[in-house]
């Protein structure tokens, strides 16, 4: 096999973010999160919806009577949960925390059955159904994430425990499903078991377990359609009857992988295949699936995509629609689907050393995955609309889904401990290397540690970004050494500035996809000086893109930012930014903690001129003036209630 990984992570622990924007999101997550959802997974959290996931696995190691409860993918909640301790406790060690892992993972243990099969529904609730609805009911779905979660673990502590429980259970499954004669034809209804696999391949070096991954990928779309084979089995009945709604598509079923060249479905299955197809193609060598992997991706980011980065245009199936079809208050742009872009952009940077992919997986981190929780407090967002009228939200049908504030768990919980996990690993994606360079793909103040054939590298970040433009680089090598340091210019970003120990570096001649690549013999006190100018700008969509029609979005760096009621009165569709506007950036010491605003003179429909019961008149443009602020969108229903818009009239 041939591995097509240019760049390889460095090891979490050895990333020490040092800055105020991410430490306060860090420190929040490690200090509130992480113990607020522990207490919700014991359902100990009076007036919060209950998670069920901890009760369901004593009951079901006979440690309490009772029966299953939640939906049939509740253990990934705990799961999930598991794997955002492990990143945590890497980061800084906590031995009570990691106590109370063990502990549940030997409920975990007791759980499992004696052929290793380990899934709480379907031993609770239907015990004689097992693999009886792929489709549906996320059996491998639930053991990807729990696969993920020992891996972690593992890697992190050192303790086998959960290794070695889901290396049995996979080791089942592997018995059961497969191309060999006697096995099931079986594969995923919801994906996500395809990376994890690839996870359990590189920490064991069982290439079982990649080669069940690949075939999980490879059977996907073929003929006969596996789904239908099940179902006529089981009388066609549906666990959930609006499975009935859903085509083919829905599950990225309707072709074979590599003959898709659309996002297409639910948005989370895609984007986790599209992970797990990237991770494939690396390990293997497979250029084939790399092309799908290339051709979707360029799909998605030039048709598909919100300008915050998330992804899922319509409620129904929490789907990509077509082309170009992105409504902004109607729309799904489920948490968990942004963070699944973000993994494949992750992974695909990994394969090509390319900004293009660095950008977008700043763009969602910056803007679609922190709007899915609240600064302070344990509260989250499914759901994330670019403009929310609250009385419509609660009256209207088609925008119940909509919610105004964010809440304080879910029936269906996957948004919550995915943020928890993606959060928690957040130094993993600041940086990548290779034998002779390093690549800095995310600007964030913190302190990292490269091990180059024994030589101690130090790499240290200050700046004040995504507010301020200038990032102040150390490096610190144990002895003089040659190497590359390659900093990504975004592409938002219209002028660059760099010194290396203050003599100016040619910008233009030394770009490579994207990366300024220094390569020089470095020594102890090398600074690097990057100036990444930050102009407010507005931007406007693709024509095709109806919703947006006549509209501008305002952006600064990697933020895309917003007006909420509270700023700006009511009615925020009346607004009108016209053309020569002049915005300025402000810094706002007492605002949310310390962020940027954008301030200007816009213009308002005067609705003064209408009377109560006229509806509708003859033309008559009258505007009035107004000053208008605007905050970044991922910090929108921080502090009341109301409106929100991101695409504003443009005159």
């Amino acid at each position: 096999m041939t591995n097509l990984t240019n760049l390889t992570p460095i090891a979490l622990k050895n990333v020490n973010i040092e800055e105020s924007f991410w430490s306060r999101y860090v420190e929040l997550i490690r200090d509130t999160v992480i113990p607020y959802q522990w207490e919700v997974l014991n359902d100990r959290i009076p007036g919060v919806t209950p998670s069920h996931s901890i009760k369901n696995y004593r009951i079901a190691s006979g440690l309490e009577q009772g029966e299953f409860q939640g939906m049939v993918f509740q253990d990934t909640d705990l799961a999930k949960w598991i794997e955002a301790v492990a990143y945590s406790i890497e980061t800084k060690p906590d031995p009570e925390l990691e106590k109370t892992v063990d502990g549940v993972i030997d409920i975990i243990e007791k759980v499992q059955q004696p052929d290793g099969y380990l899934n709480t529904y379907y031993t609770l609730k239907e015990p004689g159904k097992r693999w009886t609805n792929f489709r549906e009911c996320h059996e491998l779905y639930c053991a990807g994430h729990m696969i993920e979660a020992a891996v972690a673990y593992y890697e992190v502590t050192g303790k086998r425990k959960l290794l070695d429980i889901m290396c049995r259970f996979t080791d089942y499954i592997d018995s059961v499903i497969g191309p060999e004669p006697g096995k099931m034809k079986a594969y995923p209804g919801h994906q996500e078991i395809e990376l994890a696999l690839v996870k359990l391949y590189k920490v064991t070096g069982n290439e079982k377990y990649l080669k069940l991954s690949k075939y999980f990928i490879d059977e996907r779309g073929k003929e006969p359609y596996y789904f239908d084979i099940e179902a006529k089995k089981r009388g066609n009945v549906l666990h959930y009857p609006e499975f009935a709604k859903f085509d083919r598509k829905y599950a990225q079923t309707h072709l074979p992988v590599r003959q898709q060249t659309t996002a297409e479905g639910h948005a989370v299955r895609a984007v986790y295949m599209y992970r797990a197809m990237a991770d494939i193609a690396a390990e293997t060598g497979d250029t084939e699936l790399l092309e799908a992997c290339r051709c979707i991706w360029n799909n998605i980011i030039t048709k598909r995509m919100y300008i915050t980065g998330s992804i899922g245009s319509t409620e129904f199936g929490e789907s990509f629609t077509c082309d170009y079809d992105l409504p902004n208050d109607t729309n799904y742009s489920e948490t968990c689907a942004s963070i699944g872009l973000m993994l494949f952009a992750y992974r695909m940077l990994q394969i090509e050393a390319k900004s293009c992919y660095a950008d977008i997986m700043e763009k969602v981190l910056y803007n679609s995955v922190i709007s899915g929780i609240s600064l302070e407090e344990n509260s989250f967002f499914y759901v994330n609309p670019l403009e929310v009228w609250p009385e419509a939200c609660e009256k209207n049908p088609s925008k119940h889904h909509v919610k105004t504030c964010r809440q304080k768990w879910f029936g269906v919980a996957c948004c919550p401990p995915n943020i928890t996990r993606t959060l928690a690993s957040l130094g993993q994606y600041i940086y990548l290397r290779n034998n002779n360079e390093i690549f800095i793909n995310l600007y964030v103040g913190s302190n990292a540690a490269f091990d180059f054939d024994g030589q101690l590298i130090q790499v240290k970040q200050q700046t004040s970004y995504p507010w301020g433009e200038s990032i102040r680089i150390s490096v610190i090598p144990q002895n003089s050494i040659d190497f590359t340091l390659a900093l990504r210019i975004p592409t938002w970003c219209p002028k660059a500035l760099v010194k290396v120990n203050g003599k100016e570096f040619d910008v233009c001649s030394n770009i490579t996809e994207g990366y300024l690549k220094i390569k020089r013999f470095w020594n102890k006190g090398d600074i690097v000086e990057l100036e990444l100018s930050m102009p407010v700008m507005l931007m406007q969509s693709n024509p095709n893109v109806r919703a947006n029609a006549g509209r501008v979005a305002i952006q600064r760096g990697p933020l895309v930012y917003c007006l909420e009621e509270i700023d700006n009165g009511r009615n925020l569709r009346a607004i009108s930014i016209p053309e020569g506007i002049e915005l300025t950036a402000e810094f706002d010491k007492d605002l949310l903690g310390g962020i940027m605003v954008i301030k200007g003179k816009a213009e308002c429909i005067d609705d003064s001129t209408w009377t109560a019961d006229e509806l509708y008149r003859p033309l008559k443009n009258k505007t009035i003036p107004i000053n208008i602020k605007a905050i970044p969108y991922c910090l929108w229903n921080n502090r009341k209630p109301g409106e929100m818009l991101v695409w504003i009239r443009y005159k």
